[in-house]
């Protein structure tokens, strides 16, 4: 499905510049002063015209998993939240630790038609951290998968992770860990303190996310390859990737939102919504990691959107599964902690939520600036509403820990190719959908 023309009139873009902007097909045409076109016009003042975000951590648990998300709900939740291509991680079920799954989740993805959908490939054989993946194999396939990563599970093996990075070097891949010393973090439920102790839950220390980042940065320094660090949750990890930064080392990193907003004091009331992995960490932790999203040290903003069915959610804390959704309200958390409060400016957003994380994955239709010529593939948010965020969701799954928070900012538009996924704030139902 195609659009004819729209000119987009009125919209600021990050700079502040209030322009006009004219689609036609997949593409941007024209930007500019009171353009002069046939076809569909949107008044866009007031709002701000963003690249379409990219998120490089989504699980949209298709194939196995259906139960909780599927790659259509998964990308109608995208949608909503501004997002037009989105990663999907491999811990399915076949996990995607070969071409023929990953390109079966890159052909639902195109079914779906909301979002472009870039598979994520496994690191190593069924998630079990014993041997490599067929990660060239993946490379080559129509998914051309570049992004590799057992998230769920650490490759915590130190030959493993090496051969790792050693492989992907070759056709310029990237190792994005999931940084969680197993033999620290056993039987862990939240962030080791004196909250974990008061509350009687097995504590997670910060080490067990701080030595496998120490460790992991000095073998992309010896081996001279790429790696990007999952959901990274305390100030530690963040000193440690910052003096890897300083040396040279090819390390990215991605904050969560609701690492960016909440703490662990949200466990005193054992509410399993906010049991995740990594686990919510200190107060001071939480200011570290906006810090860190400020001065460049952590480079995107990435979601970790972890649907759960209820039956694994409404249960004991102990039962209960890690992970949040977050599709939906990322673009509000970021706004609420980062930009109303001053840390970074529109310009720095759009960096973290699109061009960062296309650059790292190496999108070629994602993460450009709004020109003429580049592909329409806009986000469009009015930045004065507030909303308190409700349990309505695009997503099969209701664990959204930002419930009853009012936050800053909503999507109006989202633009996917030249084709409205969401206007006026609702999902648009596609042909090919």
């Amino acid at each position: 499905m195609v659009n004819d023309s729209i000119i987009f009139r009125g919209a600021t873009l990050s700079s502040g510049k209030v322009v006009d902007i004219l689609v036609s097909g997949n593409s941007i045409v024209e930007i500019g002063q009171k353009l002069t076109s046939k076809g569909t016009e949107v008044d866009c003042s007031g709002l701000l015209a963003l690249q379409g975000f990219v998120d490089l951590h989504t699980h949209l648990r298709e194939p196995g998993f259906e139960q909780s998300e599927t790659i259509l709900t998964g990308s109608r939740a995208a949608a909503i939240g501004g997002f037009t291509a989105v990663h999907a991680m491999a811990n399915t079920s076949p996990v995607a630790d070969n071409a023929a799954v990953v390109e079966q989740v890159h052909a639902l993805g195109e079914s779906a038609g909301y979002v472009y959908v870039q598979p994520v490939g496994a690191v190593t054989k069924n998630l079990e951290g014993l041997a490599l993946a067929d990660l060239l194999k993946m490379n080559q396939s129509r998914a051309q998968v570049t992004v590799f990563s057992d998230d769920g599970k650490c490759v915590s093996d130190s030959l493993i992770m090496r051969r790792a990075l050693e492989y992907v070097k070759a056709f310029g891949g990237v190792i994005a860990q999931h940084a969680q010393d197993p033999h620290l973090t056993i039987d862990a439920q939240m962030n080791e303190g004196p909250l974990a102790f008061e509350l009687g839950l097995t504590g997670w220390p910060s080490v067990a996310e701080e030595a496998i980042i120490a460790r992991d940065v000095l073998l992309t320094e010896h081996v001279g390859s790429r790696l990007h660090i999952c959901h990274v949750s305390t100030a530690g990890s963040v000193e440690i990737i910052r003096w890897a930064k300083a040396k040279g080392i090819n390390v990215t990193a991605e904050v969560t939102p609701h690492h960016l907003l909440l703490s662990e004091d949200l466990a005193k009331d054992y509410n399993p919504i906010f049991k995740v992995n990594p686990p919510l960490r200190s107060s001071s932790d939480v200011l570290a990691l906006r810090a860190a999203v400020a001065d460049g040290t952590i480079d995107i903003i990435a979601t970790d959107h972890a649907p759960h069915t209820s039956d694994s959610k409404d249960c004991e804390w102990g039962q209960a599964a890690f992970g949040m959704t977050g599709l939906e309200t990322a673009l509000s958390v970021a706004q609420t902690t980062l930009i109303d409060t001053g840390m970074i400016d529109w310009v720095r957003l759009e960096q973290l939520l699109s061009t960062n994380p296309s650059k790292i994955s190496g999108l070629k239709r994602h993460g450009q600036p709004l020109l003429a010529g580049n592909a329409a593939n806009i986000t469009f948010i009015d930045p004065k509403t507030k909303t308190t965020v409700s349990g309505v969701t695009q997503s099969k799954s209701s664990n959204n820990p930002f419930v009853g928070i009012e936050l800053s900012g909503a999507v109006v538009h989202t633009l996917f190719e030249g084709v409205f996924t969401v206007r006026d704030g609702k999902i648009q139902e596609l042909n090919n959908a």
